[in-house]
């Protein structure tokens, strides 16, 4: 029933806001790390998951554990958030990072699409957060390059790339594709200052 509401949910806002769904590669994107870039707007997320609907692509975010249970985690496990358990916080264990949680959680479901945004905030940055590259590169998937090109109303995912052993070239595919990109607000949105194609 849940799945069947978000369905048509995601279909009338896309319809009625007159954005249209590039769903070319989404058949590639069933196992992966999605970026969702440029993040200029709160718009950003209602578009981009009406978008992932039309799609019919389950994409998740992650979040901590903690925040899973409750009222609150009612909401945030309807919008598709994922646990992820760093361990415990008993005395003399050490807690494991993020990103290891990340790919834990890769090894525990055979389809996952776990939706990063790298910018970390709608503020202009000119560093961008990588752990989602080390989660493709130690879960073995690929990463989508997510989109929502505000100028021409269009939102897919225009590009999947499979990580190397070659990080500043791989990241720099990646900014030399979101340079194409119009964002909400084009003033507040940065490529990564370390990875300028």
């Amino acid at each position: 029933m849940k799945k069947w509401l978000f369905r048509v949910w995601g279909r009338s806002i896309m319809f009625f806001s007159g954005w249209k769904v590039d769903q070319v590669l989404k058949d590639q994107c069933h196992r992966c790390v999605m970026i969702g870039a440029p993040h200029t707007s709160n718009w950003d997320f209602v578009f981009s998951r009406a978008a992932f609907e039309v799609m019919e692509l389950p994409v998740r975010f992650a979040i901590k554990k903690e925040w899973t249970v409750g009222i609150l985690g009612w909401l945030f496990n309807s919008l598709g958030a994922i646990a992820v358990d760093r361990g415990s916080k008993k005395a003399g264990l050490s807690r494991i990072s993020l990103v290891d949680g990340m790919v834990h959680l890769f090894e525990q479901h055979k389809d996952l699409v776990i939706l990063v945004a790298p910018e970390g905030t709608r503020k202009p940055v000119n560093k961008w957060h990588t752990g989602f590259y080390h989660v493709a590169k130690n879960a073995g998937v690929p990463i989508a390059l997510g989109y929502m090109d505000y100028k021409n109303k269009v939102a897919g995912i225009g590009k999947v790339i499979w990580p190397t052993d070659d990080m500043e070239s791989d990241m720099k595919k990646i900014m030399a594709y979101y340079l194409t990109i119009t964002p909400c607000f084009p003033e507040k949105f940065l490529i990564d200052e370390r990875y300028i194609p």
